[in-house]
């Protein structure tokens, strides 16, 4: 009876520690899948091996998720600044790693500058306003906006505000259109056309036309967008919105027909069927289309504001290619690098709120 007891009382701490671990491995798993989507995959063997969890097996995953991806970029390195110099063009050689980084750290010098001469302009209106009102507490005081230059890193948030303008209008018009083609074989039959003809149309195609047409509508001396703007983010628009309606045209209808017919056995009106059935079901292509629409905005972007004009990445592009100088080319190479970069981390965005709003097995 004695020796039960104490095997009993031996197995029970065994038990513990064996759910301790199991709680932590899945714990250890939820985090591993967040930082995947994330884009910071190679976080999970480090957090793996923290825990003790297979050293060795932790090593080699940490080898194919981060030491062999930074191998591939230091070769990369290696053969651009072996090459480079190799290439020489009216502007003298293309510029290697070294130099592209030096007008990157200068980029972000610039913006520093301009930014304390914003806000040195604005410290001595404030005191000139505070000495007029002290002279005459009724008189009016006016305090201008900053005219200066936009930075680097003002055209990045102007370009992202432009995609993600162009890229909600175009949801707000692709979704609602691709669950009706979805629903219905006429929709799909009268709208197929068109999408067969303006899907391949390219943007240096539909920049002039909305230029004319933003030009026409918008007025005034004080508009409430620039026309630039507007140019800029309705051609994204229209670039973009048709992976979405695809995708989502696509999605709705491969629905499980009995799911469809349980929804009209249980007499659920069209707007709470699409609310709780449709939309639903069809939530990863609808993502999917969004994920492929937000990048195909962001590449349209980029030639529009080249043309348009609008203050963003694509206009910095521009007149770096007009100035000519011998920093220019450097600077292009800076932009093209941000603009990959940016592209990664929408896209990451985009998997991430995908993950964060749909269910999955891994969830």
């Amino acid at each position: 009876m004695t020796s039960l007891t104490d095997t009993s009382a031996d197995l029970a701490p065994a038990q513990r520690k064996a759910q301790r671990k199991a709680r932590r491995a899945h714990a250890l798993n939820r985090v591993a899948s967040v930082l995947t989507t994330i884009g910071l995959g190679w976080l999970a063997p480090l957090l793996r091996l923290a825990a003790g969890e297979n050293p060795r097996q932790q090593g080699v995953e940490l080898w194919r998720q981060m030491g062999i991806p930074l191998t591939a970029i230091l070769l990369f390195l290696a053969a651009w600044g072996w090459a480079a110099p190799q290439v020489q063009t009216s502007l003298g050689a293309i510029p290697g790693p070294a130099q592209v980084w030096e007008q990157a750290t200068n980029l972000y010098a610039d913006h520093k500058a301009e930014r304390a001469k914003e806000a040195a302009f604005y410290d001595r209106q404030a005191k000139r306003n505070a000495e007029i009102l002290a002279k005459d507490p009724k008189a009016e005081v006016k305090t201008r906006p900053y005219a200066g230059k936009p930075t680097y890193l003002d055209q990045i948030v102007t370009s992202l505000k432009t995609v993600f303008t162009g890229f909600l209008l175009g949801a707000l018009v692709a979704v609602p259109l691709g669950v009706a083609s979805g629903l219905s074989p006429t929709v799909n039959a009268a709208i197929n056309p068109l999408i067969q003809i303006f899907k391949p149309v390219s943007p240096l195609a539909w920049l002039p036309l909305v230029t004319m047409v933003v030009s026409a509508t918008v007025s005034g001396s004080d508009p409430l967008f620039e026309k630039s703007f507007l140019t800029s983010a309705i051609t994204v628009t229209l670039c973009s919105l048709w992976p979405t309606l695809i995708n989502t045209a696509v999605g709705v209808s491969s629905i499980d027909r009995d799911l469809m017919n349980v929804g009209k056995v249980l007499q659920l009106s069209g707007f709470t069927m699409v609310r709780r059935l449709v939309l639903p079901s069809a939530l990863p292509f609808i993502f999917t289309g969004l994920r492929l629409s937000l990048g195909v905005g962001w590449m349209v972007l980029i030639a529009a504001e080249m043309l348009a004009q609008n203050p963003g990445l694509g206009k910095f592009v521009w007149d770096e290619f007009q100035n000519g100088s011998a920093s220019s080319l450097a600077r292009i190479m800076v932009a093209v690098f941000t603009i990959g970069l940016i592209g990664f981390l929408l896209d990451r965005v985009m998997l991430a709120l995908q993950s964060a709003v749909s269910h999955s097995p891994a969830r």
